[in-house]
């Protein structure tokens, strides 16, 4: 099969160019400026790298993808499945003097979101975040697509950057559509009423609007090291499942120290240690030093793991 050459002389193979819509990108850009002046120090007349895979491009590339549709759908319908298996489920009697979120979770609009934040926070967000993260350069990789993303040419930070940035937004408003909607059918179903903590604290649906706000702001804060983890290893491997499912196991088995009390301190030092320490925001008086020490863990984690990222994407010899 001959082989295609784009205007700076790049070959492709005829079957890639037909079932890759990158390469069908590049070749549509190289076909718009066959022709090309060339400045005395040898740069390309007329390029700009900030003009290259801008921002708005690559989110609304993201948002066509299937898995992204299928998964904002799922956080959508979840708050709905939630209150069919409370309402149709069998009532033992210990909705109304319960002591933990699944029992107080029908007192009120603000009590079903925290329940469903709770049911979530262990293994479905920090599974999204993983998702954006972690396929967002490996796919490019296995689709045998990131070569010709660098040849067109953009420059490898802000291929990184702009691809970190997309995934950080849509993680964003994932983070942000699950209580929104959650809300939404609280509100329909069980009233905009006080929200009531497992210790027996009660605030006002004012506050307890604040304390949503601030609780999203601590779990977009907190995932940072799951979004660290799997940039670095989205930059690692070829494959998007195995970055994906790598950061996973990662989130689950500092679940499982979590867990085991001989560790003592240490376990302070595991990223999800501090995962539900927003729960304190449901409090008379709120006790910030929990909510702290994570912030401050997960934003560590996150910066570590990407600088990691940045060092190994920048020396990578990228062949696939």
């Amino acid at each position: 099969m001959s082989p295609t050459v784009d205007g700076g002389g790049t070959a492709y193979d005829e079957h890639e160019v037909h079932t890759d819509p990158a390469a069908l990108e590049v070749l549509a850009e190289a076909a718009a400026h066959e022709t090309v002046e060339v400045a005395p120090d040898g740069s390309v007349v007329g390029y700009k790298a900030r003009r290259t895979l801008r921002l708005r491009v690559e989110l609304v590339r993201q948002l066509r993808r299937r898995r992204v549709q299928l998964m904002l759908g799922f956080l959508v319908l979840l708050p709905f499945i939630l209150w069919a298996a409370f309402e149709f489920g069998t009532d033992d009697g210990g909705g109304q003097g319960g002591g933990g979120f699944v029992d107080l979770a029908t007192r009120s609009a603000p009590n079903f979101v925290v329940f469903a934040l709770f049911a979530t926070g262990s293994f479905l967000l920090p599974m999204i975040v993983a998702l954006f993260f972690g396929d967002t350069i490996a796919s490019e990789a296995s689709w045998s697509s990131l070569k010709y993303l660098l040849a067109m040419p953009v420059p490898r930070h802000r291929l990184m950057r702009q691809k970190a940035v997309a995934s950080a937004l849509l993680s964003l408003f994932a983070v942000t559509l699950l209580p929104a909607v959650a809300l939404a059918v609280g509100v329909v179903f069980y009233g905009a009423g006080e929200a009531v903590s497992p210790t027996g604290d009660a605030i006002d649906f004012d506050q307890a609007m604040i304390a949503l706000a601030l609780t999203i702001c601590y779990l977009a804060i907190h995932l940072l090291w799951v979004a660290g983890v799997a940039l670095f290893l989205t930059v690692s491997t070829d494959a998007p499942l195995g970055a994906v499912g790598g950061t996973v196991l990662v989130a689950i088995l500092s679940q499982i120290l979590d867990q085991i009390t001989a560790l003592e301190g240490l376990r302070n030092y595991l990223p999800t240690h501090y995962a539900f320490a927003w729960s304190d925001l449901i409090s008379t008086d709120i006790d910030w030093s929990n909510m702290a020490a994570g912030a401050f863990s997960a934003v560590a984690y996150g910066a570590f793991f990407g600088l990691l990222a940045w060092r190994r994407f920048r020396t990578k010899d990228i062949t696939s």
